[in-house]
């Protein structure tokens, strides 16, 4: 057996650095590849918005509170959450003040289906509230608003 010098254990681990390296790159080599690919989809245009319908029983009358009934028609093909907010009152009539009325909405949310027309989204009430110290005879005939807008 021959003795074990400084330049032996060089050779040596330099022999087994050359090894591994080609070993190394031998598998490399197998396992490596190139190429290259693509995709699309077509983005959705987005929704269209759901109509709320707001329809008040007739007669409308100062201290006599009436039915406002809530609808929506949803032109999409999913279906969306509905929930009713901040209902605002106008009228036909300068003199007949907005102010006057009161009008609430349903609480809570109502899933519309799509494509889905007149869904009950529940009712609430119109109010012209009676004021003895004025004179509310300007509402006589008015045509009163509901608006609402939605969560």
């Amino acid at each position: 057996m021959r003795p074990t010098t400084k330049k032996n254990k060089i050779a040596a681990v330099a022999a087994s650095a050359v090894l591994l390296a080609a070993g190394g790159g031998a598998a490399y080599a197998y396992w490596s590849t190139t190429g290259s690919g693509s995709g699309s989809a077509a983005a959705s245009d987005g929704t269209q918005a759901v109509t709320i319908n707001v329809t008040v029983d007739p007669d409308v009358a100062p201290g006599d509170p009436q039915t406002i009934t809530y609808t929506a028609d949803n032109p999409n093909t999913s279906s969306t959450p509905v929930t009713l907010v901040d209902p605002v009152v106008t009228t036909n009539v300068a003199g007949c003040l907005p102010a006057w009325f009161d009008a609430t909405v349903p609480a809570g949310t109502t899933t519309v289906l799509g494509g889905a027309s007149r869904t009950a989204l529940g009712t609430g009430l119109l109010t012209l509230n009676d004021d003895p110290a004025v004179n509310q005879d300007a509402c006589k005939g008015a045509t009163i608003t509901v608006t609402v807008d939605s969560q």
